[in-house]
């Protein structure tokens, strides 16, 4: 959950408003810490630290935890947001994978009776980012901006190239490749 870019206090309050909204869900989940580790196959303290604060999840850890939780990503990351909202391209909160060069910058949440998210995809040649099947019913939608890439589910990616758009279920395993440096996109998931 940090970029390198970030300062100290913003990561802060980032740490604290993720492990509010995690407890919060999980409140309202009627799980215990223990059963929201083991559906989301984390260790019970890993997910005492996150609700605790401390730590740094990675963007599969956010996912696994919503898809546990039955919710959108953006529902751990969500903080009040003002009626005018401008994101400057680099800055927001980067989610970075933890086994590819790729960064997931959440743009916006969908309101509470909505259900879907926008990410800013910034992705290098190297190791694809492999994601696990969201929950059952999400629907993934890229528009690749720069750089070319191979996105959608697993043994069935297309090749985008600048200007390309896909949508696919996204409650299947599936994989975002980028294959020319500067790789970047837009990724809308929808919730069901």
């Amino acid at each position: 959950m940090s970029d390198p870019g970030d300062n100290q206090p913003e990561r802060d309050g980032l740490r604290a408003a993720f492990a509010a909204a995690l407890r919060s869900e999980r409140d309202l989940a009627g799980l215990s810490a223990s059963a929201l580790a083991r559906r989301a196959g984390l260790a019970k303290s890993t997910l005492s630290q996150l609700e605790a604060g401390q730590g740094n999840p990675g963007i599969e850890t956010l996912w696994a935890l919503a898809n546990a939780l039955a919710i959108p990503v953006g529902r751990l990351l969500e903080a009040p947001r003002p009626e005018i909202e401008v994101i400057r391209a680099g800055t927001g909160e980067g989610l970075r994978s933890g086994h590819a060069d790729y960064v997931a910058r959440l743009l916006s949440t969908a309101p509470a009776a909505g259900r879907r998210d926008i990410y800013m995809i910034e992705a290098e040649p190297g190791e694809p980012h492999r994601s696990a099947p969201h929950a059952s019913g999400a629907r993934e939608h890229v528009v690749l901006l720069a750089g070319r890439a191979l996105v959608g589910p697993r043994g069935s990616e297309a090749e985008l190239s600048a200007g390309d758009y896909i949508a696919y279920p996204a409650d299947v395993a599936h994989a975002f490749e980028a294959l020319a440096p500067g790789t970047r996109a837009v990724m809308v998931i929808e919730h069901r």
